[in-house]
């Protein structure tokens, strides 16, 4: 059996080698480093697989969700509600601009952010609504927009994890995570679905004002060059990058296809277990359907109960097998980000998820050899502690 890993990159690559490098080559040989034909490409690509009027390309995820706060004129003291229960970039950027984040619960079956929750939160000063699409399925849109309608805010979509999932609207309609909202934000970095060599974002919107100040800020507040109309920051994605993400891209549903089996292993594998919640899908069908993208498993995270969880990380460990615990300590906790006005049981089911979620090895090159080893050795701890 092959070395687990939690993500394998190496693998993944020896199947699209020969065509990275004749693209690196060609970026290389024409020099055209910065706003190349590869961007140029990549972007036009990924609006006809989105859907989407405008892709406009970044450095980074975490630049794509600050620019996309500027580009909306959000301003210090303004307030943005935000789950609780994220990586830190979805609140830095607040925080950053001088906004005021607002943290809130999340929903116990798919850990996205809870609209009752944020509608308690909504004050005055709310400007804005950050769902994060977590750990590869969306958050419950149609309820987020009717909320953001009503109370004339703006939505920004954090879709670093879920690029290629699917959210169906009430209405029957599909719609790619990220393009439902005022403007989408995703990150390419390497282990991410669609992950270039290094960093890399994107930013989404079907609204040509937006859109068109999005492309100024991004490259220092220019449409033209040495006039800066906006106030602008340096975020662009450079060509070799884009070289890697035009590979990859034709290939997205295939790589997200292999992970929606993988988590079908993984759930047949441990269904049943008293000390185990396995993930649920929540948008479109339920359990794991081979020909719908409604979850893209960017991980597969569930629960272990009964204060089982870091026992088993150890254990999986001295096995040599990897596992990550996406997130140990809430938001809400966080030095950065702590405020008077929190209270614990204001965040009951975070709180809860800190403590037993574990995320198991997911990527496209899992086997079933693999997959086997993994499921036997949590199966083997539960039983036996």
């Amino acid at each position: 059996m092959k070395k687990i890993q939690m993500v394998d990159l190496q693998g993944q690559y020896q199947d699209i080698q020969e065509e990275i490098s004749h693209r690196f080559n060609d970026v290389l040989t024409n020099a055209s480093f910065i706003n190349g034909p590869e961007v140029q490409h990549f972007q036009k690509s990924l609006e006809a697989y989105l859907g989407v009027k405008h892709v406009i390309p970044c450095a980074n995820g975490t630049d794509a969700l600050q620019i996309a706060m500027m580009g909306l004129g959000l301003e210090p003291g303004d307030e943005v509600i935000t789950a609780d229960f994220t990586f830190a970039a979805t609140v830095e950027v607040i925080a950053l601009l001088g906004l005021t984040p607002v943290l809130v619960d999340v929903l116990p079956d798919s850990f996205m952010i809870d609209p009752t929750a944020v509608e308690k939160a909504i004050t005055p000063k709310t400007k804005a609504i950050v769902p994060v699409h977590l750990f590869g399925q969306t958050a419950p849109m149609d309820a987020l927009m009717a909320l953001a309608e009503k109370h004339h805010l703006f939505v920004i979509e954090d879709n670093a994890q879920a690029i290629g999932a699917t959210f169906t609207q009430a209405n029957g309609e599909k719609k790619m995570a990220g393009t439902i909202g005022h403007v989408g934000a995703t990150s390419f970095f390497p282990s991410k679905n669609l992950g270039c060599y290094g960093d890399g974002g994107a930013l989404f919107t079907n609204n040509d004002a937006i859109a068109h100040t999005l492309r100024g800020i991004v490259n220092h507040g220019m449409y033209e060059r040495y006039h800066h109309d906006v106030v602008g920051v340096n975020s662009r994605l450079d060509s070799l990058q884009a070289a890697v993400l035009n590979v990859k891209l034709p290939k997205l549903d295939s790589y997200n296809h292999s992970r929606r089996q993988s988590a079908k292993a993984y759930n047949e594998a441990l269904k049943g277990h008293k000390d185990l919640i396995l993930p649920k899908t929540v948008n479109g069908c339920e359990g794991i359907c081979e020909s719908c993208d409604c979850h893209v498993f960017h991980q597969y995270t569930l629960k272990v109960l009964h204060g089982k969880r870091d026992g088993l990380v150890a254990h999986l460990a001295s096995l040599g097998i990897p596992s990550g615990v996406y997130y140990p300590i809430p938001l809400h906790r966080q030095k950065a980000y702590i405020k008077p006005s929190y209270k614990e049981s204001d965040f009951p089911v975070t709180n809860d998820l800190s403590e037993q979620v574990i995320s198991l090895p997911m990527h496209t090159e899992l086997d079933a050899e693999q997959i086997g080893h993994i499921t036997r050795s949590i199966l083997d701890f539960l039983n036996n502690i």
